[in-house]
């Protein structure tokens, strides 16, 4: 399987960093074709150019090099995962920024009309997202409902073709002992294991 993992969070060493490595780690381990790519440390703008806001008709190839490669390797995966802390209920600016640079019509869904349904045009069907957060879970559902979790199971996965979403928090993340962190290491490493796993039946 060819697998790309992405990861956003501009600290080195931070622990997205370290679930970002276990992730790679493992899945080269189990003999996967794994695209790695921190997103800040390959310098990735996030800045939607005024030509890139086309929502219906192809764009076009982008003049962004770096840009037009991650769309060209998006469209060859047959998984994705991504690593990011919840801030502020959003992905990083620059992971939304990836979104919507490298996700676009042509590459990752092809749209009829500007009300119309989306035809998901990626390969990977499976995806995997892995949160830190500060944020205790009674609260990130009661008072916010839980906004990552319609941003990538709702607006964005599906509407590209990834039918299988699975998501994961690490929470609370400040704090947390070397024990937790250990614990919360080997369970990143299964579920991208499991990303390898045949379908269902």
């Amino acid at each position: 399987m060819r697998i790309g993992v992405y990861l956003a969070h501009p600290r080195p060493g931070s622990f997205n960093g370290a679930l970002f490595d276990a992730v790679v780690d493992e899945l080269r381990g189990l003999g996967a074709d794994v695209r790695a790519h921190d997103l800040y440390a390959e310098g990735f703008d996030p800045a939607l150019a005024a030509a890139e806001t086309e929502t219906v008709a192809d764009g076009g190839p982008s003049v962004d090099d770096l840009v037009q490669a991650h769309r060209a390797e998006v469209a060859e995966l047959d998984a994705l995962v991504f690593v990011h802390p919840n801030w502020w209920g959003m992905p990083p600016a620059m992971l939304a920024g990836w979104v919507q640079r490298v996700l676009v019509p042509g590459v990752a869904y092809k749209l009829g009309t500007a009300d119309g349904e989306p035809a998901g045009l990626l390969k990977a069907g499976r995806a995997l997202v892995l949160n830190t957060s500060d944020t205790p879970a009674e609260r990130e559902r009661d008072e916010f409902g839980d906004p990552l979790q319609r941003i990538w199971s709702a607006c964005v996965l599906p509407y590209v073709g990834a039918v299988d979403v699975r998501r994961t928090v690490f929470r609370t993340v400040t704090g947390s002992g070397e024990a937790q962190r250990a614990a919360w290491l080997r369970e990143a490493r299964e579920l991208a294991a499991a990303l390898l796993d045949p379908p269902a039946a």
